[in-house]
């Protein structure tokens, strides 16, 4: 006889982290948290992400190795076989949530998973749904444990995330990883609100107590979109997905997705100290007496925590704030060449916008030192599915309309690439950034080489790395270094 199914609707994290350790895909650390082994996934497969090419989104769509085509034909049929498998699974777990705190801009977002570990993630992740009001407008099937038949519906692999903006659905499939679930929330929304004149954006916001100065913080990971949003001396919105309309701000999620390798109580007390139970945690090395070691990169480097927005401290409820009035795009140059902080003249927000620029270390590659260029439009070309010129645009126009400031900020290396010199001290750029919040930074200099205005002072900064020209101890390979950099970034400049 056939086992009936249990469909749980909404389960309490509780239920959900009690299966997590009864399926063995958990354990509960001393701290309480759970964590969860997401391998062979310890990050998002950008290659095995697909969007139907339909007539609503032929001309719409900017279509790439990002955003890769696929046919209606091939959505329905794997969706069916998705679907017939959850049918067939032990327990399925319905989640309902929001995206978006305003009102009139949200998304019902609706998970149907066989996974645990993805039922949490989410409930941790989204905001909470009004469940007597709940109607589904985007659906997710997810599970980790159905593979796609390659030959069969000619995907990269046996994982597949593939989207139907027409019919409003996602499917998931093979890997746990809960960023890919998220991230195409956000794919979604960022493609739903700019077409309704709403500026979709990827970046971190906080504001004051007052709610009068807001600062949007955009970045790649490890440039430190979460560590300088999420500070105890301002308000907390949300550390990385937002829309700005004509009333101000929102923030799309109810939690945080924090990168969690190496946090500290020193460094990130407000992380550090929401890491309870409740919350899940990925990939963390842990020893026999379940104590975490966050340092530990034996598994991966990209180390996350799902976190509620009300296990954090200092976090507006709401999750709106004010138009902003200061924007910070980060990037972490380990070449060693750009400035702590340099103003952006209008002219080239639009192509820093569009340049979204950091730099990636060379890792564990035996033998291999030199840092990589990276180059994302927007600072998050892998969840933008219209043009990238869409978006920079709109960001222009919001600034121009409501005089905000923009800073190109490096939180990378300063005194030499990396191998050679050292990153900038974390208290540097807090104080940096509070500088150009709170309108400090009035004297600057045209700092000719790279065509950027940069602070002669700035207190409790030492002035000579405020020209990072000064701190090399070659002068001319400084120079050297920086013209090669700034024609990689013309060149890029150019494409658009």
């Amino acid at each position: 006889m056939q086992k009936k199914q249990i469909t749980v609707k909404n389960p309490s994290r509780s239920y959900l982290i009690e299966k997590i350790i009864e399926k063995k895909e958990g354990n509960l650390l001393s701290n309480g948290t759970v964590n969860v082994d997401t391998r062979p996934f310890t990050g998002r497969s950008p290659k095995d992400k697909y969007i139907v090419e339909d007539s609503f989104t032929k001309d719409k769509i900017w279509w790439g190795p990002i955003n890769q085509p696929t046919s209606k034909e091939t959505f329905i049929s794997l969706r069916q076989e998705l679907k017939a498998h959850l049918d067939s699974s032990n327990e399925v777990y319905i989640m309902n949530g929001y995206a978006g705190f305003d009102d009139k801009y949200r998304v019902n977002v609706q998970l149907i998973t066989c996974s645990p570990v993805q039922a949490l993630a989410y409930k941790n992740l989204v905001i909470p749904a009004d469940e007597e009001k709940f109607k589904p407008e985007l659906t997710i099937y997810a599970s980790p444990y159905f593979s796609a038949d390659k030959a069969k519906y000619n995907t990269n692999s046996d994982v597949f995330i593939i989207m139907d903006m027409s019919e409003k659905e996602v499917i998931i499939g093979k890997t746990v990883y809960p960023g890919e679930i998220k991230k195409s929330i956000f794919t979604y929304m960022n493609f739903a609100l700019p077409l309704k004149g709403v500026f979709s954006m990827h970046c971190s916001a906080n504001t004051d107590s007052e709610n009068k100065h807001t600062a949007l913080f955009f970045g790649l990971s490890g440039t430190g979109k979460t560590t300088l949003s999420v500070v105890e001396d301002r308000l907390l919105i949300g550390d990385d997905e937002h829309a700005w309309h004509d009333e101000g701000i929102f923030n799309y999620e109810g939690g945080s997705y924090a990168k969690i390798i190496n946090v500290s109580e020193d460094e990130n007390p407000m992380i550090y100290h929401a890491l309870k139970y409740g919350v899940m945690t990925e990939n963390v090395v842990f020893n026999d007496q379940r104590i975490a070691d966050y340092s530990d990169q034996t598994i991966t480097e990209n180390t996350r925590a799902c976190i509620p927005l009300d296990m954090l401290e200092n976090v507006k409820s709401d999750g709106k704030a004010s138009h902003p009035e200061t924007i910070f795009f980060l990037s972490a140059d380990a070449f060693g060449i750009l400035p702590p902080i340099a103003k952006l003249e209008e002219a080239q927000i639009y192509d820093y916008f569009l340049l979204g620029y950091t730099a990636k270390l060379a890792g564990t590659e035996r033998g291999v030192k030199e840092p990589s260029l990276t180059f994302s439009e927007c600072f998050g070309k892998p969840f933008i599915p219209l043009n990238p010129k869409v978006y920079a645009q709109m960001l222009l126009e919001k600034v121009k309309r409501y005089g905000a400031e923009v800073y190109l900020v490096n939180t990378g290396w300063i005194g030499g690439a990396y191998g050679t010199g050292s990153r900038i001290k974390l208290r540097y750029t807090k104080r940096l950034v509070n500088a150009a919040i709170n309108r400090e930074l009035k004297d600057f200099e045209k700092f000719e080489i790279l065509d950027l205005k940069i602070p002669k002072v700035c207190e409790g900064v030492p002035s000579e790395i405020l020209n990072p020209s000064n701190v090399w101890t070659s002068k001319s390979e400084y120079e050297k270094k920086a013209k090669e950099l700034y024609s990689k970034f013309k060149e890029h400049f150019e494409k658009f």
